[in-house]
């Protein structure tokens, strides 16, 4: 069921080593879709190309060679006007406290009983997008989060590409995480965190999504067999995600423990995403040569 929904967790590869420019300009134009990669450490590129000449490859134009088959409009500035994305957030702050209204599922999903995966923080949304328009009969996709006008925005694409199978809510995920899926009548099959706010100051450590109560409502909630992909291009926030799941080792297993086919460090980090598509922060993270620290729990059965 989690491959149903873009998990395929026998498919991993490691990239090998490959010339930036390759990767940036070769791959991506051929494929639209680029694997994870061995982090480089230039800012920009440069490629030749028939038809626009020599053009300097950024992180941003990566992001848009990766989500180009989404064919996503321009016209949303002129609907929702121009979406500033406030980088930080207080998720403790009272104007996020207030849980979010949980939806006629019915309405929000064609199919309200099929696999979910909720992605907690989905940022701009794209990732989601695309993994629900890959898989539009097997699965439905949530997107959780607490910045308003990118989930106005990522609802104006789903509108606009007619899917059926996704839905973004503006929600405080650490709030509102456990009576949403609560009230899904079909089962929780997946759960990603992907490169949450790192909230870098000590004291602010307890503003970060992953908190005791919400990995308790997570593994409650995740059928026999469900999984939790995690995500940071910190060390120190993959680490207390990391140490938070596996002190549930009694619910959870590390795939790894799974299936040794998995690739991973010795460290214990995936050496590759299994999602298929890297999210927009993955992409700016390795453009700028940050590693990735990935981890993959699967709920015992």
């Amino acid at each position: 069921m989690a491959a149903s929904l873009g998990l395929h967790c026998h498919h991993y590869h490691v990239a090998a080593a490959a010339n930036p420019l390759r990767k940036a300009a070769k791959q991506a134009l051929s494929s639209l879709i680029l694997k994870s990669s061995k982090p480089h450490h230039h800012h920009s590129c440069c490629y030749n190309s028939d038809s626009v000449g020599a053009k300097e490859i950024r992180s941003p134009d990566l992001v848009a060679l990766e989500y180009a088959d989404l064919n996503l409009s321009d016209k949303i500035s002129g609907e929702l006007g121009h979406v500033r994305i406030r980088q930080h957030v207080n998720p403790l702050s009272s104007s996020f406290s207030v849980p979010a209204k949980v939806p006629d599922w019915k309405e929000v999903f064609r199919d309200p009983t099929l696999p979910l995966m909720v992605d907690i923080g989905s940022g701009s949304g794209r990732f989601l997008i695309w993994l629900a328009k890959r898989n539009p009969d097997s699965g439905n996709y949530l997107g959780l989060e607490i910045r308003q006008k990118l989930v106005k925005r990522a609802e104006f694409w789903v509108k606009e590409l007619a899917l059926t199978n996704i839905h973004f809510l503006f929600a405080n995920a650490t709030i509102s995480f456990r009576q949403l899926v609560l009230s899904y009548p079909g089962p929780l099959m997946l759960v990603s965190i992907l490169c949450p706010d790192p909230h870098f100051k000590k004291r602010h450590h307890k503003r970060r999504v992953v908190q005791k109560t919400l990995v308790d409502n997570i593994i409650s909630h995740l059928v026999p067999g469900g999984k939790v992909f995690l995500q940071s291009d910190v060390l120190d926030v993959a680490l207390h995600m990391r140490s938070q799941f596996d002190a549930a080792s009694d619910e959870l297993q590390h795939i790894e423990e799974l299936d040794p086919r998995v690739p991973c460090d010795s460290d214990g980090w995936l050496l590759d995403n299994p999602l298929g598509i890297r999210s927009e922060r993955e992409i700016h993270a390795e453009f700028e040569g940050a590693k990735i620290y990935r981890r993959l729990y699967q709920k015992r059965t």
